[in-house]
């Protein structure tokens, strides 16, 4: 199968009868996990903000249950713990969080003195608090369960140049997340990240604070050849591939990994 052709990803069934908490699972690779999950034998919650993807989503994925709050916020977490539970769900098999706001390559000379500390905040907020809050409201879940938390980083918690100082930093934040958390919760939980590169339609959005929040990463007419030129093997990955990922992780197969990082980024990694 080439890259690009998500359509061709065939199902076979990986996390039939999983119990999964996805937040972000509005659009981009939040909504290709619920998919993913749900198309594998998952029974999927989702916490999404934004009351139109909430709607979008119970409509388009009718077996998931759809939930609108914000993952920073620890009453909006225990809600979608709630609806876990009240799902008939014991335990929780895997926590998935695919949340994150982005700063637009903004260096810190770049940043007027007066929005750094409120962008900092807001940046780490949503890309590392997210997943710390709702890491704890999950925890007596997953431990029942023996279940597995996927947070997500990005190729710009690993290489330079793809992102501003907070955004990259919060990125750096999430790989010590992944490393601590799988020590401290081992052996009853698994702890692991995925770090996507760059990723045909997302809908990641911009830090109010940094006077960002109207800017969106689009596709723009030269996105896909853009994308193909940074990778090594020449491809644009799309949020069903990189869906994958996390489905591996989320799976038996993984059974006995955590603490580590998939990468599905087009061989960032082994460019010189």
């Amino acid at each position: 199968m080439q890259m690009g052709e998500a359509h061709k990803i065939q199902a076979s069934g990986r996390l039939s009868g999983q119990r999964a908490l996805v937040l972000g699972a509005g659009s981009g690779i939040g909504r290709a996990v619920a998919e993913a999950f749900v198309q594998e034998g998952a029974h999927v919650v989702a916490l999404e903000l934004s009351p139109d993807k909430c709607a979008a989503l119970s409509d388009e994925l009718p077996t998931v249950q759809a939930i609108e709050g914000n993952a920073c916020k620890r009453a909006d977490i225990d809600n979608a713990v709630d609806a876990c539970a009240q799902a008939g769900a014991i335990g929780l098999d895997a926590l998935v969080n695919c949340v994150g706001i982005f700063d637009f390559y903004r260096g810190l000379s770049e940043i007027d003195a007066d929005k750094l500390e409120a962008g900092f905040d807001d940046i780490y907020r949503v890309n590392v608090l997210s997943g710390l809050v709702a890491v704890k409201a999950c925890l007596p879940m997953l431990r029942a369960a023996r279940g597995t938390v996927i947070l997500t980083s990005s190729s710009s918690g690993f290489y330079p140049g793809r992102g501003g100082i907070l955004y990259v930093s919060s990125k750096f934040a999430i790989r010590g997340c992944v490393t601590a958390l799988a020590y401290e919760l081992a052996p009853d939980v698994r702890v692991n990240g995925v770090a996507p590169g760059g990723v045909l339609g997302t809908d990641i959005r911009g830090s109010h604070a940094l006077g960002l929040d109207n800017m969106i990463i689009g596709e723009g007419k030269d996105r896909v050849a853009d994308l193909k030129a940074l990778t090594p093997l020449q491809v644009a990955m799309t949020p069903q591939e990189i869906a994958q990922s996390y489905v591996f992780l989320a799976s038996s197969a993984a059974s006995g990994i955590t603490g580590e990082f998939l990468h599905p980024d087009g061989g960032l990694g082994i460019r010189g």
